[in-house]
């Protein structure tokens, strides 16, 4: 197997590699400090497995994962000492989870895993701890590929997102930018103490909310800070008025 191996401390990627000593047919064809240099050397080489921190600079292991895509054929164990992470990093099939500091066996045991090409199990989530069950902190920023660049944007600076078949549409600071995702799933994401679902095809910031105005006699819209005008549902309304008013 040719592996690559992610993390922003020299130290970790050190005992990585010392226990790759015990594992001659995998071998290692890039080191990388942060996410930037992760998906450019994925994007470059095609490996057939990383090791992968998750709290790094730039860009964080699962945002790597996402700007790799799911059409790759490159495989993930993550690497971390936060086990708070570990549900969302099955959710995005990953290979295992070593939780740090984690020994030779234990390592072993995800290499051997890769090796038989077979998927994580629910075994390796035990021992994590009082995190287990958690999914860890809402989206921070969001990520959104134009080509060959990478938009980086806040979540406190979008001001809302629309619906457009399998994509949706987020607008933030007077621009616009798509990205090849459901409005559901992104819902999931973000701080739902911020963003609220005014209708089946808006989210809306309600910092970004100046007022709530009838529309018709059965219909309302919000009036963001902007100037833009957003269908608001009947349901949306309630729970809209009762955070803005």
């Amino acid at each position: 197997m040719r592996l690559i191996i992610v993390d922003d401390e020299a130290l970790a990627r050190g005992i990585v590699r010392e226990y790759l000593a015990c594992h001659p047919d995998v071998e290692v064809v890039a080191e990388c400090a942060n996410g930037f240099e992760a998906v450019k050397a994925i994007a470059e080489l095609a490996p057939d497995l990383v090791v992968l921190d998750i709290q790094m600079p730039k860009l964080d292991g699962f945002e790597v994962v996402e700007l790799v895509g799911p059409r790759s054929a490159t495989r993930f164990i993550f690497a971390t000492a936060f086990d708070q992470y570990a549900i969302r990093a099955f959710e995005i099939r990953a290979l295992d989870y070593l939780l740090k500091p984690f020994s030779q066996q234990r390592f072993d045991q995800a290499i051997d895993n890769a090796r038989a090409g077979g998927a994580a199990t629910a075994t390796a989530l035990a021992g994590l701890g009082a995190g287990e069950g958690q999914r860890g902190l809402p989206l921070a920023r969001v990520l959104i590929r134009d080509g060959a660049r990478v938009h980086v944007i806040a979540c406190e600076r979008i001001d809302c997102v629309q619906a457009q078949d399998d994509y949706v549409e987020i607008r933030a600071e007077g621009r616009a930018y798509l990205k090849n995702q459901t409005l559901s799933e992104l819902a999931g994401q973000l701080d739902g103490q911020r963003f609220l679902r005014v209708h089946r095809s808006w989210l809306v910031n309600i910092e970004a909310v100046a007022r709530i105005e009838q529309a018709t006699r059965d219909s309302h819209v919000a009036i963001l800070h902007d100037g833009s005008r957003i269908p608001v549902s009947r349901a949306g309304y309630q729970k809209l008025r009762a955070l803005v008013s």
